[in-house]
């Protein structure tokens, strides 16, 4: 069943893009800036239980109706099937990375840098070199790693604890991406509030998610420039356990690119796109054999 919601939810996501906006839960912002309100600068061990704490709160209705939906046994699990179906359509995302790659590609053909800038800093999450070629290259870096906070963490979660770990990494994802907004907008003023604290939250939770995803690029790009990437990142030390996911998703993704050093760097993102919708195949593949086999629940 999880296989077939999945399914289900990959094609709605591919035929609804346009429609898909609401998936940006702006709403959920003023619950996340009470949340790092309540973190405040407090660290030790107590920060620690009571960010895990706020950010399983908003899981909690999710798992409420999960888990009655699969008690009440209605109807050979039909509306089970359905929310499972409904809560990964809006655990994808929050936006579509395609389109956002469209967009990109579109904006730079046209010349229109404003607004290649703004949607440069999307992906980002942080500011945008100013020369063109540094820019681009970083685009092709930022869609490899947003594929794993915005697709693949969240589908390998999903076949792991259904639509409630699908809803999990979501959030986890939605609470790291306002912490980084509120760090950039209130460092200078007052301090900025807990990012590292909830990385390293987001961090935990993507661990798993970002070695599959350069497993998966490796197997859907080019393999061995994907596992001497690897290995090579492996030998350098990292800086902090949260940057890792990133670095490593980065690294190896590149590396299954295997770029020419005269392709266009604005080609480049599209062939990062097309990675990772290749990866996606990969994963639903593999994810299928596993179901057969009854790997998979």
């Amino acid at each position: 069943m999880k296989l077939i919601a999945l399914v289900v939810a990959l094609v709605l996501e591919r035929s609804l893009t346009r429609l898909l906006h609401l998936r940006e839960l702006r709403w959920f912002d003023r619950y996340f800036d009470w949340a790092l309100a309540r973190l405040g600068t407090r660290g030790g061990w107590r920060s620690g239980v009571l960010a895990a704490a706020l950010l399983l709160l908003p899981v909690l209705p999710v798992a409420l109706v999960s888990i009655g939906l699969l008690k009440a046994d209605i109807f050979w699990d039909v509306p089970y099937f359905l929310f499972a179906v409904l809560v990964l359509l809006f655990s994808l995302g929050p936006r579509d990375l395609g389109a956002e790659v469209q967009d990109y590609c579109d904006q730079v053909a046209a010349g229109d840098e404003a607004e290649a800038t703004r949607t440069a800093r999307q992906l980002l999450e942080t500011e945008v070199p100013r020369d063109y070629g540094r820019r681009d290259l970083a685009v092709e870096e930022a869609v490899l790693v947003q594929a794993n906070n915005r697709i693949f963490g969240v589908l390998l979660f999903f076949i792991a604890f259904g639509p409630i770990g699908a809803w999990l990494f979501r959030v986890g994802d939605l609470f790291r991406r306002r912490a980084v907004f509120e760090a950039g907008r209130r460092e200078a003023a007052e301090g900025a509030p807990p990012y590292a604290l909830i990385e390293r939250l987001h961090g935990a939770l993507a661990w798993v998610p970002a070695r599959l995803t350069c497993l998966g690029y490796a197997l859907a790009g080019s393999f061995e420039e994907a596992i001497g990437a690897w290995r090579e990142y492996r030998e350098q030390p990292a800086r902090r356990f949260y940057d890792v996911n990133d670095e490593l998703v980065a690294t190896v993704g590149r590396g299954a690119l295997a770029r020419s050093a005269t392709e266009s760097p604005v080609l480049c993102v599209g062939a990062a796109l097309r990675l990772v919708q290749r990866t996606v195949f990969v994963w639903v593949t593999a994810i299928a054999l596993m179901t057969l086999f009854g790997w998979a629940i």
